[in-house]
């Protein structure tokens, strides 16, 4: 899944960048406000972290026009403005979050994950994909309720075909999933980890199909 982080503090952003990462998200990082504009009019993410305090364009002008594009996607505002009146202006201009610094990563993190699975309309933390179990919040997976051991990025790769299963996910989307701006794409770096997916998976009856020219596909177990 791919982030967007909008924040000119750069120990702060920095940190940020790590943590979501090390969790199996993509993440882009804008230092200004009409930087993020720019990312989030061109780009898709399933998820803003903004602060509001930005140069350029502060983060409520960001707020606005992203919700003025009719976007709907999940926005947390951190800041270190603490008057309540703030806060009512954040959600009335259409943040679903709040989250006012110091704050600890782990926070966070929680948030972001929560914020993901409303969006996403699931009621539980998890994916099932017959004998496959995908747990979102805890970045892990199990065959038959064993633990199979996967990178982040494995995991991220699992983790779209799973949440597009009977649709072709080109590589062009997996490369925009797994890799961040600054980041640098081998050109079988993609291969490399749906090969590694199918032994991983095979023994559990999951099957990545190859679609020739498109990308790849995970066909909904029967019975589903």
């Amino acid at each position: 899944m791919r982030i967007l982080i909008a924040e000119d503090d750069a120990a702060l952003a920095d940190a940020v960048f790590r943590a979501l990462s090390q969790a199996a998200y993509s993440v882009d990082l804008a230092r200004t406000g009409d930087e993020a504009d720019h990312a989030l009019t061109y780009k898709e993410y399933e998820l803003v972290v903004l602060d509001l305090s930005l140069p350029k364009m502060d983060g409520y002008d960001v707020l606005r026009r992203l919700r003025a594009r009719r976007s709907k996607v999940p926005v947390i505002v951190v800041t270190a403005r603490e008057a309540i009146q703030d806060r009512i202006h954040g959600l009335d201009l259409g943040a679903d979050d709040y989250l006012t610094k110091p704050f600890y990563l782990s926070e966070l993190e929680a948030r972001v994950r929560a914020l993901l699975r409303r969006a996403h309309a699931a009621t539980a933390s998890e994916l099932r994909h017959g004998q496959l179990r995908l747990d979102i919040a805890g970045r892990r997976v199990f065959g038959n309720e064993l633990p199979i051991e996967l990178s982040a990025r494995e995991f991220a790769v699992l983790e779209l075909l799973l949440l597009r299963a009977s649709r072709v996910v080109t590589r062009q989307q997996i490369r925009e999933h797994l890799y961040s701006w600054d980041d640098v794409a081998s050109s079988n770096g993609i291969d490399v980890f749906v090969y590694r997916l199918r032994r991983k998976l095979e023994p559990f009856g999951v099957e990545i199909r190859t679609v020739r020219g498109m990308g790849y596909l995970v066909e909904k177990p029967s019975g589903t």
